[in-house]
């Protein structure tokens, strides 16, 4: 909650302690003040209406004054004392004017009013972090683990890496592990929003949260509780909450400034009252004051995020704070990483073109041999399609262009066409690059034998994506390492027309400096290649980065799944929000600049304005909680969460 509300340190500090036992609306102590405040306010009321015992109408707008005064009198003199001034302050002094000039009921109606927009603001807040925090709750409070060849079930917190954790099909996995024994598919919906169930198996990285499907598993424990990605998660989100947009800012400024000036604007007016004689001016100072609170100001912004980020969160998006959130909001231009984030990153041979007596098996056969001890991913793809491999003896790389090595005493290579003659078979090369493959050519004894077309093909909601992307109003580009030509045909396959290729780290870099220039450009990219590119980035979007310590610290946001689709639904419930947000500062300074002349020249009364004021609160936070509920477009990508969830939410 904002310091421009009134509330003081302590209080918020018992707030953060006592969130997990706010499970209801009339546990908030504030609202359960308010209730009895108004029952006393209404037996006020009915003596005065039925003409009761007037000695009986004092004491209890009395009592109900006390009793609402309390939810903010006592946190306002603390920070008084700490030479701090708030919202809490102005209501603090309204009312003892208000009971100064013998106005109790229009001091009691004062005080429970604002508690009421206390008590709501700090449920608001709180049922929001819970719906963030009952991720947590996806997490069993026990495990089974194997003890000395013998099942034992042990708290959550006993589990350990190494630890052999048995589970069985149906349940949720207690911490993150590798699979050891067993084969299954892995619901995650809940972690990254993704509804089609993963297919799991020896040394599968699962994590904590994962629903088990059909088989049992033995997964060998890798992080404790308190370290696992569920809990990762939500301590990084809590922690990056408190990082503040221009729009929080612009509405905490205005709000710190405008409680001492509005004060100064009182002290003058009552002084103006004492100068012409009418005592009048006093009581329109005091009204004043409630007019000129900026408390529905300063929580306009707050409000909105947590509710915001907490929303995301639950369909499988991280975002760090109010400041990620706002930039995304105000994206226009989206550059993409080509591999592993509109492809899949795994890449396949499609084609095999051969020269004179070779066969396709004679190509891939020295192929696999040169191939088999590299990490390259075009490798991976060589060797899966090989029958069988041919043994190669010293094998040595040539930087940025291939493989060569030994035979039989024969010299063979692979690598790029230019660094090999393609010789009667550019043809092919040129074809398979136009249809979107990297191409590798093999040479026997100085002869080139064949051509070897690996793709990575596109996800298969890339295409939909990118035409939902530009239908909204945005401006894709496609940043790749990979040639011009194979570039180009995967662009124009997902729907891209700008397209950047042959690009190294920096280069990304570079480009994504050029276009943030023209307007707000995000990058999204695997957070660990594409890291200059995302650090560049207005706003930097981590794809798949669910397990991926790398990719959750540094991307302002982190897509935790490997689903794309789940791009569009972040940016289009960033723009809702940061609508919201911009009609909640709108409608709280509207509300002051109508409210004070009026309270000024006593158009309204004290119980008119503090009436109108917390009404008005009220609605700026039920605004900002509408930031918390997903649009129909942005619940697509939650609507296989589990019920826990949207229950919190």
């Amino acid at each position: 909650m904002s310091a421009a509300c009134g509330c003081s340190d302590e209080k918020n500090g018992t707030k953060a302690s006592e969130e997990e036992e706010t499970a209801s609306f009339w546990q908030v102590s504030e609202i359960r003040a308010a209730a009895a405040s108004g029952a006393l306010l209404l037996a006020a009321w009915i003596v005065s209406l039925t003409g009761g015992p007037q000695g009986l109408l004092l004491p209890l707008e009395i009592m109900a004054l006390l009793i609402a005064a309390w939810t903010f009198v006592p946190s306002t003199l603390r920070r008084l004392l700490k030479g701090k001034i708030g919202v809490g302050t102005l209501m603090t002094i309204a009312a003892a004017g208000a009971v100064a000039l013998g106005q109790f009921e229009e001091a009691a109606m004062l005080a429970f009013l604002y508690a009421i927009s206390e008590g709501l603001e700090e449920y608001s807040l709180a049922k929001t972090r819970r719906g963030l925090r009952a991720l947590l709750d996806l997490v069993p409070v026990e495990a089974i683990v194997l003890r000395d060849g013998a099942e034992v079930t042990v708290a959550l917190s006993a589990l350990a890496p190494g630890d052999r954790m048995v589970v069985r099909p149906g349940e949720r996995l207690a911490t993150d592990g590798r699979i050891i024994i067993g084969r299954t598919s892995l619901d995650t919906s809940a972690l990254t929003g993704e509804s089609v169930p993963v297919e799991a198996g020896p040394g599968t990285e699962v994590y904590a949260g994962s629903i088990n499907g059909t088989g049992p598993l033995e997964v060998e424990v890798t992080s404790t509780a308190e370290n696992n990605s569920v809990a990762r998660v939500v301590q990084i989100v809590e922690a990056e909450q408190s990082r503040k947009g221009p729009g929080q800012r612009l509405a905490d400024s205005i709000a710190s400034k405008l409680v001492p000036g509005i004060l100064i604007v009182a002290v003058l007016i009552i002084i103006f009252g004492f100068i012409v004689g009418e005592p009048v001016w006093f009581e329109r100072a005091l009204v004043v004051l409630v007019a000129a609170s900026p408390c529905a100001l300063a929580i306009s912004v707050p409000v909105t995020v947590v509710a915001s980020v907490g929303a995301a969160s639950r369909m499988g998006v991280l975002i760090k704070g109010g400041g990620a959130l706002e930039t995304l909001g105000r994206i226009r231009t989206i550059a993409l990483d080509k591999t592993g984030t509109l492809t899949r990153n795994k890449p396949a041979v499609i084609d095999v073109a051969t020269t004179g007596s070779a066969s396709k098996d004679d190509v891939l056969f020295l192929a696999a041999g040169l191939e088999s001890r590299s990490e390259h991913p075009l490798a991976h793809a060589i060797l899966a399609a090989a029958p069988d491999r041919a043994f190669v003896t010293d094998v040595d790389t040539v930087p940025g262009a291939g493989l060569e090595g030994r035979v039989d005493g024969r010299r063979v290579r692979l690598g790029r066409p230019g660094w090999i003659d393609a010789g009667p078979l550019a043809a092919d090369v040129q074809r398979m690059q136009q249809a979107g493959a990297t191409a590798v050519l093999i040479e026997d004894n100085g002869q080139v034998i064949g051509a070897i077309a690996v793709r990575d093909e596109l996800r298969p909601e890339t295409r939909q994506v990118i035409d939902r992307l530009s239908a909204s109003g945005y401006t894709t580009v496609m940043l790749t390492g990979d040639n011009l030509v194979t570039a180009t045909a995967l662009g124009k396959a997902a729907g891209i027309t700008k397209v950047h290729a042959d690009l190294r780290p920096e280069d990304k870099a570079e480009i994504i400096r050029t276009l943030k220039a023209r307007q707000p450009t995000a990058m999204v990219g695997d957070g660990v290649n594409d890291a200059p590119a995302l650090a560049t980035a207005d706003t930097g979007i981590a794809m798949g980065a669910m397990g991926s310590d790398v990719a959750i610290e540094t991307a302002d946001i982190a897509l935790m799944g490997e689903d794309l689709n789940h791009l569009p639904q972040v940016l289009d419930h960033a723009r809702r929000t940061r609508s919201i947000m911009l009609q909640n500062v709108g409608l709280s300074l509207l509300l002051i600049a109508v409210l004070i002349p009026l309270a000024l020249f006593g158009t309204l009364g004290l119980a008119a304005v503090v009436l109108i004021h917390e009404l008005a609160e009220i609605v700026v936070i039920a605004n900002g909680v509408r930031a918390g509920r997903l649009s129909r477009t942005t619940a697509l990508g939650a609507a296989q969460s589990v019920p826990a969830l949207e229950a919190a939410a």
